[in-house]
C-alpha cells in the first residue's frame, strides 16, 4: 500500500465514512513512515514555536508510547476477533488498521500545528487568556474528533462479537484519558546553552535551568539578602508584609503573575520593603530565591521577627498547577523539589507567631485549601472550590483568570479584599462562560475570621488616605 493511499484514507474515516480496504494492505515500512512523519511534525511544531535558539531533548522520544501501544493492541484484539471463518479477503489487517489510526493522529496533528502556529504568528504577545482559551479549545475539538474518528473505524471493521466492540469503545475511552493526563513529549528546550542564553536571544518560552557552580553560589546569597532589607514594622501602623510564591517552573504565566502581585503589593499597599519573591524560573535563579518549602518556611520566620505581630498582616500569594489531593505542582527540572501542604504553611505561620494572615491560594481545586488554613485571624481565597478547575493557566497566559480579575482589576480599585473578592466572582463566572470552560463554574472560595476584620479595616483606611498611585 502506497503512503499516499493511506493518508486518503485516513483522512476519508476523519470525516466518518469507510475506508476502501481492498487495496490496502500496509507493512511494517508503512507504519513506520507514518510514526517518523507524526513525531517529526510535532517535533517540528515545537521547535518552529520556540523563537531564537533551542537544543533538541533526544530523552522526549521515550514518552507518550503507551497511547500507541493501546492503538495496535486494540488492532489485534480486533483483527483476531473476526477468526478464520470470518476473515474475507478486503479485510484490514493488524498492520492496516493501524495505519489508519496513525493516518487519522497524522492529520488532526497537522491541522493543529497550523492553527498553533498561526495563532502564535499573528497575536500579539505576551499573549492574553483569550488566545489560551482558543488554543486549548481546539485541542479539545481535535481530540474528540480523533476519538470519534477512531471509534467509528474500529467499531465498522470489529466484527459482531462482544469483545471486539467492546475493545473499540475502550479504545476511545483510555486514549482520550491518555491524551488528557499524559504530559506531552517535549522535543526543543528553548536557549541553547540554559537560562542565559534564554536571555541573550530573548526566546519567550520556559527556559531550562543549567546549573553552575556561579548560579548556586549566586542563588545562595539571594534570600539572606532580600530578608535582610525588609523594613521592621511602625508602631501603631498596621503594615502589610507580602509572600509571592510560584513553584512550577514549566509555564511563564506563574512567574508572571507572582511578578504583578509582588509590584500591587509594593505599590498599592504601601509595601516597598516588605515584600519578597520566591519564584522558580531559570531567567531569574540569580536575583530571586527559590520556590521551595524551606525558603517559604525561612521566610515566614524573618517576616514574623521585623513585623508588628500583634498589628501587622502578613499576605502569601500562591500560584501553581493544582490537583485534587490539594498538591500544588512543583517543577524545576534537574531540581527535586517537594510541595508545600496548606497543613504545613498553616503550622509555620502559628509557629512563628503570625497573628493576622490573608492567603491567596490560585490553583484548580484550591478549595481543599480553605478548612486547613482558616481561622479567627485569617483571610483566606482561593481560585476555584474544591472539586472544579480554575482558568487560564496555560503556557500561552499572561495571568490567571483569577490572577488578572482580583490583582490586575479589582485591587487597582479598592484596597479591601473582601470587597475586591466579591466583585471577582460574577466576573470569572462571565469570562469562564465566554471562554466555554467545559467543566463547571471554577466556583472562587473565601473565608473570613473576624479578629482580622479590624486590621484590614485599619489598613484600608489608611491606604485610602494616602495619594493615589501613578
Amino acid at each position: 500500500m502506497s503512503l499516499g493511499s493511506c493518508l486518503r484514507e485516513g483522512a476519508r474515516t476523519l470525516c466518518f465514512r469507510p475506508p476502501r480496504t481492498a487495496a490496502l494492505q500496509a507493512g511494517p515500512s508503512t507504519v513506520a513512515v507514518l510514526l517518523a512523519l507524526l513525531v517529526g511534525i510535532v517535533s517540528g511544531v515545537q521547535r518552529l514555536a520556540i523563537e531564537g535558539s533551542a537544543r533538541f531533548d533526544l530523552t522526549a522520544i521515550h514518552s507518550g508510547w503507551l497511547s500507541t501501544l493501546l492503538a495496535l493492541g486494540t488492532c489485534w484484539i480486533i483483527v483476531r476477533s473476526r477468526g478464520a471463518s470470518g476473515l474475507s479477503p478486503d479485510a484490514p489487517t493488524v498492520a492496516t488498521l493501524f495505519a489508519l489510526l496513525l493516518a487519522q493522529q497524522l492529520w488532526l496533528s497537522a491541522l493543529l500545528g497550523l492553527l498553533y502556529l498561526g495563532v502564535v504568528s499573528w497575536m500579539p504577545m505576551p499573549a492574553s487568556v483569550d488566545i489560551d482559551v482558543l488554543l486549548e479549545s481546539a485541542w479539545l475539538t481535535s481530540l474528540l474528533w480523533f476519538v470519534l474518528g477512531a471509534v467509528v473505524l474500529l467499531w465498522r471493521e470489529a466484527p459482531r462479537r462482544l469483545v471486539a466492540q467492546a475493545a473499540a469503545v475502550v479504545y476511545g475511552v483510555l486514549g482520550a484519558a491518555l491524551q488528557v493526563t499524559t504530559p506531552e513529549a517535549r522535543f526543543w528546550v528553548a536557549g541553547a546553552d540554559g537560562s542565559s542564553q534564554a536571555e541573550a536571544d530573548g526566546s519567550d518560552g520556559p527556559a531550562r535551568l543549567a546549573l553552575s557552580q556561579e548560579l548556586i553560589e549566586a542563588q545562595a546569597r539571594t534570600l539572606p539578602a532580600a530578608l535582610d532589607a525588609l523594613a521592621p514594622g511602625r508602631p501603631g501602623v498596621v503594615d502589610l508584609y507580602a509572600i509571592s510564591f510560584a513553584p512550577y517552573a514549566d509555564e511563564d504565566v506563574f512567574s508572571q503573575e507572582a511578578t504583578l502581585v509582588s509590584d500591587l503589593m509594593r505599590s498599592r499597599f504601601d509595601a516597598p520593603q516588605r515584600v519578597l519573591q520566591l519564584q522558580n524560573h531559570a531567567r531569574s535563579v540569580a536575583e530571586l530565591p527559590w520556590a521551595t518549602p524551606l525558603n517559604l518556611q525561612r521566610a515566614i520566620q524573618s517576616m514574623a521577627a521585623v513585623m508588628n505581630r500583634d498589628e501587622d498582616i502578613l499576605f502569601i500569594h500562591l500560584t501553581s498547577h493544582g490537583a485534587r489531593d490539594g498538591q500544588l505542582a512543583v517543577s524545576f527540572d534537574p531540581l527535586a523539589i517537594d510541595s508545600v501542604t496548606p497543613q504545613q504553611l498553616n503550622n509555620w505561620l502559628n509557629e512563628a507567631g503570625v497573628r493576622y494572615r490573608v492567603l491567596s491560594v490560585s490553583a484548580c481545586y484550591s478549595g481543599s485549601w480553605i478548612a486547613p488554613l482558616s481561622g479567627p485571624g485569617t483571610l483566606v481565597m482561593t481560585a476555584a472550590d474544591a472539586d472544579h478547575t480554575s482558568y487560564g493557566c496555560g503556557s500561552l497566559s499572561q495571568l490567571t483568570f483569577f490572577g488578572r480579575a482580583m490583582y490586575d482589576e479589582q485591587l487597582r480599585r479598592t484596597h479591601s479584599f473582601e470587597e475586591a473578592f466579591g466583585a471577582v466572582r460574577p466576573v470569572i463566572e462571565q469570562r469562564e462562560k465566554e471562554a466555554g470552560k467545559t467543566d463547571g463554574y471554577s466556583n472562587p472560595q473565601i473565608a473570613v475570621g473576624a479578629a482580622i476584620r479590624g486590621p484590614l479595616r485599619s489598613m484600608e483606611r489608611r491606604l485610602e488616605a494616602m495619594p493615589p498611585v501613578p
